[in-house]
């Protein structure tokens, strides 16, 4: 009799699991936020299950997307760090949020804030991940226009303050009679400044990606006092990533600024050698300071804090080696691999 009563109640178990499995189910399938769950345990992580909704945000029919690796949304726009990202959360199997560039069966774009994470067994033991999908391509595009219009706003006020500036010099230099060679050098200098700061920072949040060389000769064109006879550059033709656009405008021009300050462009027979190269989608920059006056530790962070904190944001490393003849800085960044 108890095994009867053990086997009927089992049974009333299995049951009600399935009864829960197909609730469970369906309540996934009808949900409006887009869903798919894959499976770790099968070659290549494949997806075995999607809802209607992630059909109708990436135009793909139900059998177009099982058995399929999600990174079949990605595109020419994905980037590589978010890529990087969704590797490491997978295999930290870790719960986040990761915002990347996927396209839809039509090839239109969307931002996809994708939240994933893992699903275990009553064991621990790792049976599904996850993905939840939210296009915040609308959010991010206003997010854009509203950071343009604050940046133009501002390049057009520091444009109007150069420019005073430079009138300032020229009507203070009719004072002071013979000043004219002086006026033009330092109204000259002053424009160029403002220009290398203004053609390599950009005007709004969506900058075209910019050639190494093109910022880097901006830059020491500007900074150095004696022009292209104070620096060589040297390197492939490299054309940047947006993202790698402005830390090493940056990183440039906090290293040309003290170089005029305190390094080789302060001394008319300085020089600086700058050289670059890529291995493995690795960017290996070199910054040689040469003739100036001779180097000496810093006792405290000034610049080279800030270089820092720049290189460190984008995940790259830095080395200064302050060599009394002159310093070198090396830089290493990702910037992923040359078209």
């Amino acid at each position: 009799m108890e095994d009867v009563v053990a086997a009927r109640l089992a049974e009333l178990s299995a049951s009600w699991n399935k009864a829960k499995g197909e609730v469970f189910r369906q309540a996934i399938s009808h949900i409006r936020m887009p869903l798919c769950i894959s499976d770790p345990t099968q070659t290549d992580n494949p997806i075995v299950f999607a809802n209607d909704a992630f059909c109708d945000l990436t135009g793909y029919s139900m059998e177009e997307v099982i058995g399929r690796n999600c990174r079949f949304l990605q595109g020419p726009g994905t980037t590589r760090d978010s890529i990087e990202r969704l590797r490491e959360v997978l295999t930290g199997e870790e719960l986040a949020t990761v915002e990347i560039v996927n396209y839809r069966k039509d090839g239109s774009e969307f931002v996809n804030a994708l939240q994933l994470g893992p699903i275990s067994d009553p064991d621990g033991n790792l049976v599904f991940y996850f993905g939840s999908q939210l296009d915040v391509s609308s959010q991010r595009r206003k997010e854009k226009e509203a950071a343009a219009l604050r940046s133009r706003e501002l390049l057009h006020r520091l444009r109007n303050i150069v420019n005073v500036m430079a009138v300032v010099i020229k009507m203070t230099s009719r004072d002071y009679p013979g000043s004219e060679a002086l006026r033009d050098v330092i109204t000259g200098r002053l424009l160029a400044l403002g220009k290398a700061h203004f053609d390599t920072i950009g005007e709004d949040g969506s900058r075209e990606s910019l050639a190494l060389a093109q910022i880097a000769e901006t830059i020491l064109h500007a900074y150095a006092p004696m022009a292209e006879t104070q620096f060589v550059l040297n390197g492939p033709v490299m054309v940047l990533p947006e993202s790698r656009v402005t830390p090493l405008t940056l990183i440039l021009h906090e290293l040309a600024t003290n170089a005029v300050k305190y390094g080789a462009l302060s001394a008319p027979q300085g020089h600086v050698d700058l050289s670059w190269h890529l291995d493995c989608g690795v960017l290996n920059l070199v910054w040689q300071e040469n003739g100036g006056p001779a180097v000496t530790v810093p006792k405290r962070e000034g610049g080279s804090g800030i270089i820092r904190t720049i290189v460190g944001a984008v995940g790259g490393t830095i080395v200064f080696d302050w060599k009394a003849d002159g310093l070198r800085v090396d830089v290493q960044m990702s910037v992923g691999e040359q078209a």
